[in-house]
């Protein structure tokens, strides 16, 4: 019984997944594995995987928007989102939907076409507005219990990887994406 569950869930995330035109990612616990690390002379050092950027620019290559919503402000995020091609970054956005709602006015989507991942409290108001929610293992039960995927990879270790593959899949464009490195 839990199985037939297990995989209506899964269709249902798929489903969910297969609408999005925007994905939008937190950043500490999501693209880092939520530590902070300071400098001497007091900067803030964040560390990237670089699997989940490549994964972010499948997506854009495929036409999907990419978002940044954080709490936190920082010199990293901003150069790492310059990296990857993304230009919708709202940093030190302490109540996340407005952000947001500007986003989703601004690309003229309505809130099932997008997608949201985060790991703490801070991203519960966009799980219960956008299409579908990701989250990391490590997420509270506040969350996960509220996401439509939870990955298995960890924070900062391919989650987001993961998370933008499997809405490749949804939308039949996964093939195109790894095929495009084999010419």
């Amino acid at each position: 019984m839990a199985d037939a569950s297990t995989h209506a869930a899964l269709d249902g995330a798929l489903a969910r997944a297969g609408k999005l035109k925007l994905m939008i990612f937190d950043v500490d616990g999501v693209l880092t594995d939520g530590t902070l690390y300071y400098s001497e002379r007091g900067e803030e050092l964040k560390a990237f995987n670089i699997q989940d950027g490549q994964g972010i620019k499948m997506l854009r290559q495929a036409g999907i928007e990419v978002a940044l919503i954080t709490g936190r402000n920082s010199r990293a995020v901003e150069l790492r989102a310059a990296n990857l091609g993304i230009a919708h970054v709202f940093q030190g956005a302490e109540d996340k939907r407005t952000a947001y709602a500007a986003l989703l006015t601004q690309l003229g989507l309505a809130p099932e076409q997008s997608g949201c991942m985060g790991d703490d409290l801070p991203d519960l108001p966009l799980f219960t507005r956008c299409g579908f929610a990701a989250t990391v293992p490590a997420a509270p039960e506040a969350l996960a219990s509220r996401a439509h995927y939870v990955t298995r990879a960890r924070g900062g270790r391919g989650a987001v990887r993961e998370v933008c593959e499997f809405i490749l899949r949804a939308q039949g464009a996964l093939e195109r994406a790894i095929s495009a490195h084999l010419q």
